[in-house]
């Protein structure tokens, strides 16, 4: 029998038609992580950590999220504290709405997702710094200042109540908040998928926060 500390960190990685799901298996396989695509909020039951990737606008996510009855698994697994990453989309949609079509998002940070103010280009796709405002484990052994790369017209926006959670920046025009944290709920506005070796390296401390956390292991 493999004792608990030997076996794969199992990750669930979100399918719900909103995101390129080979590569962010294919980089959390990579650093050692077991993933298993979740289609509906039964694959939730056996994981240690979910991920919820996305490209595109949170309007027809969130609709696709509810046709595969996963908007309730999802909030329940983080008000239970287990750990979660938002990746890009994945992350706006921890927000209370959408200003890009008005969507109502799944409200677990209070705040908006609105566009990037005074950009010189939208999209902003590319490499672009990110700056820690604090230390987290996410980030260990990452420089400040790191380049990843970003594909995003938007991004999430907290009120001043969640002021806390903000974990790093980056400036496309204004600053925007390129990170967050608050205890295990993390969330990246960037592609550590494609972010090379420092994104393969904020993968293996996700696995690593993972295996720390005393709410990791399968839901009973």
């Amino acid at each position: 029998m493999i004792e608990a500390a030997e076996r794969p960190t199992r990750i669930a990685v979100v399918d719900y038609g909103a995101g390129n799901l080979v590569s962010i298996e294919q980089a959390l396989t990579r650093v050692g992580g077991q993933v298993t695509i979740a289609r509906d909020g039964e694959a939730l039951r056996d994981v240690d950590a979910l991920v919820v990737p996305g490209v595109g606008a949170a309007g027809p996510a969130m609709a696709r999220l509810e046709r595969h009855d996963l908007v309730q698994p999802i909030r329940a697994w983080i008000a239970a504290e287990r750990p979660f990453l938002g990746i890009c989309l994945g992350l706006q949609l921890l927000f209370e709405g959408s200003d890009e079509d008005g969507a109502t998002t799944l409200g677990v940070l209070p705040g908006r997702t609105v566009e990037l103010v005074d950009a010189p280009t939208l999209p902003h796709i590319g490499w672009n710094q990110v700056g820690l405002e604090r230390a987290h484990p996410l980030f260990d052994g990452i420089a400040d200042q790191s380049d990843f790369y970003f594909v995003h017209s938007f991004a999430g926006q907290p009120e001043p109540s969640a002021a806390a959670t903000v974990l790093a920046t980056t400036e496309h025009g204004r600053r925007f908040v390129s990170a967050v944290a608050r205890g295990p709920l993390l969330g990246v506005q960037f592609h550590p998928e494609r972010s090379g070796d420092d994104g393969l390296k904020l993968l293996a401390n996700f696995l690593a926060f993972v295996r720390a956390s005393p709410r990791s292991g399968a839901l009973a």
